[in-house]
């Protein structure tokens, strides 16, 4: 049997091991901000990683910054008032040790409010406001093996221009549309 199969099963191999580490990275960032954990955070971000929050909320640089948004007091209140970051599937466009990941994200918290109601085999609760849905773009870079956040830019779903071109971004890098990612060689 020839090398090239081989290689084009490795190849093909390290891309989906890659993909389920950039999911399970993704994944992990509803519950570490549901707890609180800033280990997490500190963890995943490059030490000059980039949190921009868009125009409406303060942004970060360098992981233990970033962290310092769950240790907020205020970030522990939301916490015990029923707070839950939501994520959508992530659209991951993997180009060697860089990627970017396209995601949608809705901040839930529990309607003290509310009124209960008995959902059959499900409890009483007073139901869940959608607080806001937002829009993430994560810029990943491999270091040393392991999936890092070099930026991540959050806007909200508001109908602006800037959040649809980070959406249409997204798609047309991914299906070779738009220019190569920032740092990658030129053809």
């Amino acid at each position: 049997m020839s090398s090239a199969p081989a290689r084009d099963i490795e190849a093909r191999l390290r891309i989906i091991e890659d993909k389920l580490a950039i999911y399970e990275l993704i994944a992990a960032h509803p519950p570490s901000a549901d707890t609180g954990s800033a280990d997490y955070t500190v963890a995943v971000y490059q030490e000059g990683g980039v949190f921009d929050r868009g125009p409406q909320l303060d942004g970060a640089t360098g992981g233990d910054n970033i962290a310092a948004f769950v240790q907020r007091p205020e970030h522990a209140t939301a916490i015990r008032g029923g707070l839950a970051h939501f994520a959508g599937l992530p659209l991951i466009d993997l180009r060697g040790d860089i990627a970017v990941v396209t995601s949608y994200l809705m901040i839930v918290h529990l309607d003290h409010e509310g009124t209960p109601r008995d959902l059959p085999n499900h409890g009483v609760s007073t139901g869940y406001r959608i607080h806001r849905a937002v829009i993430n773009r994560w810029e990943l870079e491999r270091r040393d093996g392991q999936w890092t956040i070099a930026r991540r830019v959050l806007l909200p779903v508001d109908g602006s221009p800037e959040h649809q071109h980070l959406l249409r971004q997204g798609l047309e890098e991914l299906f070779g549309l738009a220019p190569a990612l920032k740092g990658e060689a030129q053809a």
